[in-house]
């Protein structure tokens, strides 16, 4: 989505240090637009609990750049095995019926564990983090081109007059990693001319 022209995704691995995980802090929205810099586990694990970030796919991207993080704290660790684990339970308890976040996290734990080298894990969990950013966006463009149609039969039984759609649920593009769910289609119809 644009921001005052500018594309953003709701977090992302900072350009100028790839150890730094950026978000929009969500907390202070509409009234005020605010970049967090998060850089340690125990910052996520805030973030998460403390709703700087909300919405399911997003809770998995952090919850999936968290363990990214926790990747690059446990290799300056004396015990990789025990602060990986120590950061999964930290991440874990922040919202434990969060579906995506277990998901991420036993994703991230799975690819990090596929590998033998420290520099291996460390890259291993970031192109997994970014792989589950990724598919989120994807997926909710998907739903977007999906729901385009339904949307254009009801332009056109309208004579191409407004379409006026409701959703009540946190489905915006803040609630994931771009585009949103419910709110895809009208972003893309939005940019169909309707």
């Amino acid at each position: 989505m644009n921001v005052n022209g500018k594309p953003f995704r709701t977090i992302w691995i900072k350009d100028s240090d790839p150890e730094i995980v950026q978000i929009i802090d969500q907390r202070n929205l509409p009234h005020e637009f605010n970049i967090e810099d998060i850089g340690d586990v125990a910052s996520m694990s805030a973030a998460i609990k403390e709703m700087h970030v909300r919405g399911a796919g997003l809770i998995g991207a952090a919850a999936g750049y968290g363990m990214y993080i926790a990747t690059l704290e446990a290799s300056r660790s004396e015990n990789l095995s025990a602060s990986l684990l120590t950061s999964y339970d930290q991440l874990k308890n922040t919202r434990p019926t969060a579906a995506n976040l277990v998901w991420a996290l036993d994703r991230q734990m799975e690819a990090i564990g596929r590998e033998e080298l420290l520099e291996s894990k460390v890259k291993a969990s970031m192109d997994t983090a970014a792989t589950i950013a990724d598919e989120d966006a994807l997926f909710c463009r998907q739903i977007g081109e999906h729901g385009l149609p339904l949307i254009q039969r009801i332009s056109e039984a309208k004579n191409s007059e407004p379409v006026n759609i409701l959703t009540h649920c946190n489905a915006g593009w803040l609630a994931f990693v771009d585009f949103g769910s419910a709110t895809a289609p009208i972003y893309a119809a939005h940019d169909a001319g309707i």
